[in-house]
């Protein structure tokens, strides 16, 4: 089977059930603005439907939540598998094939994750340079890693360009609080939706994914070092 070419700003997933199903999904890191119909949109996409506490948004300026519209293929073809379904997932990016077989649950927390992280939710909008990067399926060392290395780089970027710089990394504890928030919000708005569990727990999924990575940040005790030995020498 040929491999999609080697474009770094779409992420291919694909599902395939084990009763024959199968779904694929891309996620645009550069995606373009395409009307929608609004009308054709699930109710549960609207801003104000279980709208986040602390989202940022004036009902003016947006009337749909952006991290929900970019939920709403996935949660209308696999909402009705349960969470516990295992799945093959496929995922083709930059050149490269990743496998797993895993729940469903662990595989559409993955995908969330990078349509999270794309979607212009205000809160998730310093994730995308990780998405750039996405790595699958990670735990919670490599989370962990990707996510101090990708903020430090950030700030050493932003002093290459005369701005000001957090290597304290004590605005990256503010991030990751609104994000557990999103993550929380999203998951009572599916619920509310009265979808099939997948959708609220690959939700919960990322939020215990970001709930590790700000104990870390406010209590962080040692957890990489033993991959860095050569650095305290």
């Amino acid at each position: 089977m040929l491999l999609e070419a080697a474009d770094d700003s779409v992420i291919h997933y694909i599902f395939a059930f084990s009763d024959g199903r199968s779904w694929r999904h891309s996620v645009e890191l550069e995606p373009q603005a395409v009307p929608v119909d609004a009308a054709q949109l699930p109710a549960w996409t609207k801003l104000e439907f279980h709208q986040c506490e602390h989202c940022p948004l004036p009902a003016h300026s947006a009337t749909h939540c952006p991290f929900a519209l970019a939920l709403v293929a996935p949660v209308k073809l696999l909402a009705q598998s349960p969470s516990y379904e295992q799945v093959k997932v496929e995922v083709r990016w930059r050149g490269r094939e990743i496998r797993q077989s895993t729940t469903l649950q662990r595989a559409l927390g993955s995908l969330l994750g990078a349509l999270g992280a794309t979607s212009g939710c205000p809160h998730t909008r310093l994730l995308k340079a990780m998405a750039w990067f996405h790595q699958p399926f990670s735990g919670t060392d490599e989370t962990l890693y990707r996510v101090f290395g990708t903020y430090l780089l950030g700030q050493y970027l932003r002093q290459q360009r005369g701005l000001s710089v957090d290597w304290s990394m004590s605005e990256l504890r503010e991030v990751y609080r609104n994000l557990r928030l999103v993550n929380l919000g999203m998951t009572k708005r599916l619920r509310a939706a009265a979808v099939e569990d997948s959708g609220p727990n690959g939700m919960i999924l990322l939020d215990l994914l970001a709930a590790d990575t700000l104990y870390s940040l406010d209590q962080y005790e040692g957890e990489l070092d033993r991959f860095f030995e050569e650095f305290f020498r």
